[in-house]
């Protein structure tokens, strides 16, 4: 282990002993459920692991927020997200019903998509979206959004792009 890394996880360790606890009251308090505070106060401290250099850090109560605030976004988007699927499944007859593995890899491929329109930018996911769910032309996406066709295909060949990382990555 080289020094850098010893120090690192010396400042991460003091990190977790003096804020933990903290932090996990704090997220207790947000989200009314130790359990899931307990999940998202280890997440955030494997985030900060992961992440810059803990001599960088000047407040740690801050940092340790942000990331734990990220963390609750996601979670409440992935539950959002589930919750929108399990309630379109239930419209189908039971014997066309997924197993449970398979539910879980299309809500897992639903937040993934999800994440991607996310970091797209406004104008981009509203382009792909009126493309993809409305079924429009580029000529008529042009029209509505009074944008050049070429500004519309800028955005369809980022957004396809975007796309075909997903699943190569994913």
């Amino acid at each position: 282990m080289s020094t850098e890394t010893i120090a690192k996880s010396d400042s991460i360790g003091e990190l977790y002993s003096r804020h933990h606890a903290w932090l996990h009251g704090w997220l207790r308090q947000k989200l009314g459920c130790t359990h899931q505070a307990a999940d998202i106060a280890q997440d955030t401290f494997v985030r900060v692991m992961a992440g810059r250099r803990m001599d960088a850090v000047r407040e740690p109560r801050g940092y340790l927020t942000t990331i734990a605030k990220g963390l609750m976004v996601d979670q409440f988007r992935r539950q959002a997200i589930e919750v929108a699927y399990l309630e379109a499944l239930a419209v189908f007859p039971e014997p066309e019903m997924l197993s449970l593995e398979s539910q879980t890899i299309v809500v897992e491929t639903l937040v993934a998509i999800d994440r991607m329109l996310d970091e797209l930018g406004p104008r981009t996911r509203e382009v792909f979206l009126l493309a993809q769910l409305e079924g429009l032309t580029q000529a008529e996406i042009g029209h509505r959004l009074q944008v050049s066709l070429p500004t519309v295909r800028k955005h369809l060949v980022r957004a396809y792009t975007e796309c075909l990382l997903l699943v190569a990555h994913g």
